[in-house]
């Protein structure tokens, strides 16, 4: 907890979004996912030398070895979102119109759902909190867990603090849970039942045409 507050105001400006921490026999491999990798590394990897040291010294980590990953989605990360709507208001933006131009943002990526909730003095002295949603977001069984991400932010303004929750529902985590395989098999059905009457037809097109020359040729002998 202590190593993600550190990472989240030592490289706020990168988009920091979470850190992946695993032991090795060599060391200690520190993964960071941020928006843009070029600010974490620095000129020539000053940046990294740097935060290296940081950790080795500080948090006590055994031979840290940093490696920078870049996000594809960040509209979709919460953590990234929180950052940036803190920030918004850490401006002065209206908090409302931050928090709906987050929602769109989120939105036009590809999200099933968000949920945004703002808290503290918003607007005077008396504490108070809005909640804003759009699209589908679970809130309970097993997809509120496997399809939804959600992170807290803090943010300091002149009436006091302000927290940050953001909740995103990604469609690419929905699992699906019943195919209807009967129904297509009856569709598989329909299909060739169609098509043998179609060729039935056609032959009894093809024996009414053979019958006709036949009468034709009959009464021209006759």
């Amino acid at each position: 907890m202590l190593l993600r507050d550190f990472l989240k105001n030592r490289i706020k400006d990168s988009g920091f979004s979470h850190v992946d921490i695993s032991k090795m026999p060599t060391g200690t491999r520190v993964t960071l996912h941020v928006t843009r990798p070029g600010i974490v590394i620095g000129k020539k990897g000053s940046g990294i030398k740097e935060l290296t040291s940081k950790l080795e010294h500080e948090f006590g980590l055994k031979n840290p070895q940093i490696s920078v990953i870049e996000i594809e989605k960040p509209e979709l990360s919460p953590n990234v979102m929180c950052n940036r709507l803190a920030s918004h208001i850490e401006r002065g933006i209206a908090f409302r119109r931050a928090t709906m131009w987050t929602i769109q943002q989120i939105m036009e990526k590809g999200a099933m759902g968000v949920q945004i909730t703002i808290s503290g003095k918003l607007r005077g002295d008396r504490s108070s909190f809005e909640k804003h949603s759009s699209g589908i977001l679970p809130r309970s069984g097993n997809h509120a867990d496997s399809i939804v991400d959600e992170d807290i932010s803090h943010v300091q303004t002149p009436m006091g603090l302000v927290g940050i929750q953001i909740k995103i529902a990604k469609k690419e985590k929905v699992n699906e849970e019943i195919k209807y395989i009967v129904a297509n098999d009856d569709s598989d059905k329909n299909k060739s039942d169609n098509k043998k009457i179609i060729s039935h037809n056609k032959q009894n097109k093809s024996q009414t045409q053979e019958n006709s020359k036949k009468d034709t040729k009959v009464q021209g002998g006759k």
